[in-house]
């Protein structure tokens, strides 16, 4: 098993959290301890589930927590529709973020495939 950090989909993963915080700073405040925190709590468990699994170093484990982190998109995924409906996102913001989530989700569906 390579090294966590050279897998694309972790990489990939850890520039997308950087997009969500950015996007995220742009939401109302009060907020702060609802859809922000809820949105980068899932975002910062797609590279950390890939990390962790990867780290213990168990094929079942592995795939294991790279479906974790796969769900972790998912919720990712419905946040940011939510967001957009609530109009915290605009159309243009939604679409670049939702089309890096779908790009890292296909990854890890391969890697999972690939494990299986």
């Amino acid at each position: 098993m390579a090294n966590f950090k050279d897998l694309l989909v972790w990489q990939k993963s850890i520039d997308f959290i950087t997009e969500i915080y950015k996007a995220t700073d742009t939401f109302p405040k009060n907020e702060f301890y609802g859809l922000i925190s809820q949105i980068r709590r899932a975002a910062v468990s797609i590279p950390s589930n890939i990390a962790e699994g990867n780290s213990r170093r168990s094929k079942p484990d592995y795939l294991q927590f790279l479906k974790i982190s796969r769900g972790s998109c998912a919720e990712v995924e419905t946040q940011l529709i939510i967001s957009k409906n609530l109009k915290f996102l605009n159309e243009e913001d939604y679409s670049k973020l939702n089309e890096r989530l779908i790009e890292i989700s296909k990854m890890l569906n391969g890697l999972i495939n690939s494990l299986q």
